[in-house]
């Protein structure tokens, strides 16, 4: 069970990164300022990322008890796995990326070719889909890459 402190120390780490965005996203920086606030935002992602490889590397155990420290210790597994499920991590992300661009250019041509003639449903319908089916094909390539790898 966690305790306050390993449940609220990550949410206002998250809170005080995000928080150079605010009025960025409110509309009411000007566009120096955006990019001075973006660049803040990116600089404390990064600070943040190379502190938590620093305690990794020096092994220190942040917020962990020992018995968390000895289960961890337990598991086992190859390299070969672990390549396995970055495969299958790739595999789901980067073909959802590609439905999300391609949905992007289909789903306005559709939309348009509709408006122009009502006959055009079905067959702009249809390439929407394809698009969609990119991602369905990423997953249950990711899904085998899994199972092979169990």
């Amino acid at each position: 069970m966690l305790n306050t402190m390993e449940l609220l120390l990550p949410l206002i780490i998250i809170v005080l990164i995000s928080l150079p965005l605010v009025a960025v996203f409110k509309g009411t920086a000007s566009k120096r300022s955006a990019k001075i606030r973006l660049a803040t935002h990116i600089g404390l992602f990064f600070m943040l990322v190379a502190g938590v490889l620093v305690y990794q590397i020096n092994g220190a155990q942040v917020l962990a008890s020992e018995a968390a420290a000895t289960a961890t210790d337990a598991m086992t597994g190859s390299i070969a796995q672990g390549l396995g499920f970055i495969a299958a991590a790739l595999a789901t992300g980067l073909s959802a990326l590609g439905a999300g661009i391609a949905v992007a250019a289909a789903a306005p041509a559709a939309i348009g070719a509709f408006s122009e003639n009502e006959k055009n449903f079905g067959k702009a319908l249809i390439f929407v889909a394809l698009g969609e089916g990119v991602a369905i094909y990423g997953l249950i390539i990711s899904i085998l890459i899994i199972m092979i790898k169990l």
